[in-house]
């Protein structure tokens, strides 16, 4: 499913055009980015939570010259499924 497709499920299942369901699935997604980026977590109960995790520096290899290289510590968006979530999927 992409984006569109979302958008076009929103329109269907509600009274809002498209552009206002395009408006709000946008706004939705900006403000879990925001709040990513300031560090906080994001829960949205039953679905999952949204977090940033650090990573710990490590070696790596390079695939096209198999030279060691150093990969550096960052921060990664992580998403933990919610019970609801998964106990649709099953």
């Amino acid at each position: 499913m992409t984006k569109e497709n979302l958008i076009e499920a929103i329109v269907k299942k509600t009274a809002v055009s498209k552009k206002q369901a395009a408006e709000t699935l946008s706004t939705v997604l900006e403000e879990i980015t925001k709040s990513l980026s300031k560090g906080e977590q994001v829960v949205l109960t039953g679905f999952g939570t949204f977090k940033v995790s650090k990573r710990a520096a490590r070696n790596g290899r390079n695939p096209k010259t198999g030279a060691t290289i150093k990969i550096p510590a960052m921060k990664v968006a992580r998403f933990k499924v919610g019970k609801s979530l998964k106990d649709a999927v099953r």
